[in-house]
C-alpha cells in the first residue's frame, strides 16, 4: 500500500475511554481518559495520563488513588459528557445518573454502572510535556457476576465495551479469535483413527481382490477355454512319437 508521511502525532487507536473516578463517595468526581493501559503483569500495573490543568489531577495527585472503570457503548454519552466538561463546574455524577459507590482497598469511589472498575493507588508520577502520567498498582478489580459463567470465566465480550478512535467513538464488535491461536494445534476429531483404519484396510481388500483377478487372467491367458493343464497333460500322453 501506498502510505503519506505526517509528522509525529498521537494517533494510536483503538483506545479504551476509561471512566477514572476520584475524590471520596461523599464528593466523588469523573473525568474520562484515554491515555491508559496496562504496562506490568506481576505486580499488576497501569497508568494514566491527565493535564495538569484538569480540575481531578490535583484530586489524584493529593490522594494517590483513583479507580479505572470500564466503559460500555450503553455509557457513551456519559463518557463523552465526563470527558469534556469540569468538575469544577458540575457534578459530573448527578448530571450523568452515575453512582458511586464505595472502593474496597481505597478511598476513590467506584461507578456502579461500569461493568468493571480497577482500583488503583499511584506509585509514581512522571511529568512528561501536555501530560503527567500516573503509574499505579492494581490492587482490586470488581467484575459485574453476570459477565461470570458458571466456570468462572470471563466474558467482557457480552457488555458491549467501547472504543475511541481519533476523536470517535465505536462498540467493540465481533471476535476474530484469541490469543494464541495462530500457534495453537487443532485437536483430532473423534473417530479419525478408526476412519483412517477402515480405509487402509478396504485398500487391502482391493488389493487382494486386484491380484487374484490378475492371477485369474494369467492362468486363462496360459490356458484357454477348453485347455486346462490337465486336458493338456492328457493330450501329451495320447499324442504319437514322431520319431
Amino acid at each position: 500500500m501506498k502510505k503519506t508521511k505526517w509528522k509525529g502525532g498521537a494517533l494510536l487507536a483503538p483506545l479504551p475511554p476509561v471512566m477514572v473516578s476520584c475524590g471520596t463517595p461523599e464528593h466523588p468526581n469523573v473525568l474520562t481518559v484515554a491515555w491508559t493501559g496496562i504496562i506490568n503483569t506481576i505486580p499488576p500495573k497501569t497508568y494514566i495520563s491527565v493535564r495538569p490543568s484538569r480540575y481531578s489531577y490535583s484530586i489524584i495527585k493529593d490522594s494517590g488513588e483513583f479507580v479505572i472503570n470500564l466503559a460500555t457503548s450503553d455509557l457513551i454519552r456519559a463518557v463523552d459528557f465526563c470527558g469534556v466538561r469540569s468538575g469544577a463546574q458540575v457534578d459530573k455524577f448527578k448530571e450523568m445518573q452515575l453512582t458511586p459507590i464505595p472502593s474496597s482497598e481505597i478511598t476513590a469511589p467506584m461507578i456502579d454502572e461500569c461493568p468493571l472498575s480497577m482500583e488503583c493507588k499511584v506509585t509514581q508520577i512522571i511529568p512528561l510535556g501536555s501530560h503527567d502520567m500516573f503509574l499505579a498498582e492494581i490492587l482490586a478489580v470488581h467484575v459485574d457476576e453476570a459477565l461470570i459463567d458458571t466456570e468462572g470465566k470471563l466474558h467482557l465480550d457480552r457488555c458491549k465495551l467501547s472504543a475511541f478512535a481519533h476523536g470517535e467513538y465505536f462498540q467493540l464488535g465481533e471476535k476474530i479469535g484469541t490469543f494464541g491461536f495462530s500457534v495453537r494445534k487443532k485437536p483430532k476429531k473423534k473417530g479419525t483413527k478408526h476412519k483412517t483404519q477402515s480405509i487402509v484396510e478396504s485398500g487391502k481388500k482391493t488389493d487382494h481382490k486386484k491380484t487374484n483377478q490378475q492371477s485369474h487372467d494369467t492362468h486363462r491367458n496360459l490356458y484357454p477355454v477348453g485347455n486346462t493343464r490337465k486336458n493338456l497333460r492328457q493330450r501329451a500322453r495320447n499324442k504319437p512319437d514322431n520319431h
